[in-house]
């Protein structure tokens, strides 16, 4: 068994509750994210991780792959998703407006940083899977775990935050580490983080 495919079977382990989703208990997510991180990681040059907070209820939790939506999949011109597209199963054809924003940022980019969450998972409001809320404390030690087992195998030479969480998972994983802040894309961040996105890239 490859390092992959070792990663996401302790993803798949992960128990689900009536606050947490583990998109990864459906095969297709886990072959998704997969395919995925097979693609990141076969990427020549210089290695950039970037970190945000967790899945959400439009975005990754559909797909299992952070940072991303079924819409983007579907009909993103971008080449690295028309190449990986093929490899992919999606369901449905919901958009998440953070990860729009991100992938428009990357537009000109050929090489796409490795994105990761500091909660490898989705949480959500009490019973109420199709909400996003703040993962707790003890979710993001949980988390932690997964994110030094990824960079241990990833090796990278810049690591960045996506918004507090992000930012603030990514500097308690990698103390020695200098880390980048980014502003989060939401709530009129979009400016800044296209901003910070394109220094940290160029």
């Amino acid at each position: 068994m490859d390092f992959i495919d070792h990663f996401i079977e302790q993803l798949e382990t992960a128990r689900a509750s009536d606050r947490l989703s583990n998109p990864y208990l459906w095969p297709q997510r886990s072959d998704n994210l997969r395919a995925w991180l097979r693609a990141i990681m076969r990427q020549p040059g210089r290695r950039v991780l970037v970190i945000g907070e967790a899945l959400g209820y439009r975005g990754g939790v559909h797909t299992g792959i952070p940072f991303s939506s079924s819409r983007l999949i579907n009909s993103s011109m971008h080449p690295f998703w028309r190449r990986l597209r093929p490899e992919l199963t999606v369901s449905s054809d919901i958009s998440e407006a953070t990860a729009s924003i991100v992938w428009e940022s990357l537009r000109q980019r050929r090489r796409i940083p490795l994105f990761w969450n500091a909660l490898p998972f989705h949480p959500h409001q009490p019973g109420v899977p199709l909400s996003n809320r703040t993962p707790d404390r003890d979710e993001l030690a949980a988390g932690q775990a997964f994110l030094r087992l990824l960079a241990q195998h990833y090796q990278p030479d810049l690591v960045a935050g996506v918004g507090a969480k992000g930012t603030h998972a990514a500097e308690t994983a990698f103390p020695g580490c200098r880390v980048k802040a980014l502003r989060h894309p939401s709530y009129g961040g979009k400016q800044a983080f296209v901003q910070g996105i394109n220094r940290l890239l160029g």
